[in-house]
């Protein structure tokens, strides 16, 4: 008597779960599709579809206005990224190699930095920056403008504490032994570090620096109340515009905007298959998995 094949059970959850997971997406996605399409819009109002063209992109590019507030977030975004991924870097490392009492009250302190509402940050930053003044102020003694410094440490408080939580939770994942190896082989710390820590945490110094400059980049209450005039971010300037009339042109800008951000996705995946990271571990990454 032959056995008969049995057919295997469908799992009437399954489908449920495939439909609802593309409503998620489409819930997370459908107001960057929205702003795109619009960035074609031809009228002269945003919300008014006048018919497809670039006149949008035309009139941005043009727009000393739009020109400036996008270079100045691009050059805030970059500056506060660098100084969130080296002082998170540094406390991420600490954190996973040389643990101690202290961790736990650090640990504290970067989870505060993290749930504190950014209102709170704003107020205390503007009352700190204006108490001090030196870098801060009108007389700043560094060569750049006192608002871009403003900007760079205002970012970059936030974003230090998420860069700090990525760097840690990599290095605690990985062994020590590699480490341990070349210190018994006289191997200086430096050395160590260059050639061995380095190349195992740089995913996760590069998916935190990408973060870091994402953070920035849509910074809009810290902006708001740190920002010094003729160095206003891009954030501020469309904030104050919906206020009024919203044009074309600040979609289209937008949308540039976010095409650099899914450049600077890619170049961080090609760098990280280039360092020997598979693509599993690229996703998980950059998706912080």
């Amino acid at each position: 008597m032959s056995a008969r094949a049995v057919a295997p059970r469908r799992d009437p959850v399954n489908p449920f779960l495939r439909v609802w997971a593309v409503l998620v997406y489409v819930f997370l996605f459908l107001p960057i599709a929205i702003i795109v399409i619009y960035a074609f819009n031809s009228g002269r109002a945003l919300i008014d579809w006048s018919g497809f063209g670039f006149d949008g992109f035309e009139q941005a590019f043009r727009n000393p206005l739009i020109t400036s507030a996008v270079q100045t977030s691009i050059i805030v975004a970059i500056g506060s990224a660098l100084v969130a991924t080296i002082l998170g870097s540094l406390a991420g490392i600490a954190l996973a190699r040389r643990q101690g009492r202290w961790s736990a009250i650090f640990l504290a302190l970067v989870f505060l930095i993290l749930v504190t509402p950014e209102i709170v940050d704003a107020i205390a930053l503007l009352i700190w920056y204006v108490r001090i003044g030196g870098p801060f102020g009108p007389d700043s003694p560094l060569p750049v403008d006192y608002g871009l410094a403003r900007l760079w440490a205002g970012h970059s408080l936030f974003s230090t504490a998420v860069v700090t939580l990525i760097v840690r939770a990599r290095l605690i994942g990985l062994d020590e032994s590699l480490e341990e190896a070349g210190a018994d082989l006289y191997a200086p710390p430096f050395r160590r570090f260059r050639q061995i820590t380095l190349p195992l945490m740089l995913p996760a110094v590069l998916a935190a620096a990408l973060l870091s400059f994402s953070l920035s980049l849509d910074n809009v209450i810290i902006s708001s109340f740190v920002s010094a005039a003729g160095n206003t971010p891009w954030p501020v300037v469309v904030f104050s515009a919906v206020r009024s009339l919203l044009r074309p042109e600040f979609a289209s800008m937008s949308a540039a905007l976010f095409v650099l951000t899914l450049v600077a996705l890619a170049l961080v995946a090609v760098v990280l298959r280039r360092s020997g990271s598979s693509g599993a571990e690229v996703t998980r990454t950059l998706t912080g998995a």
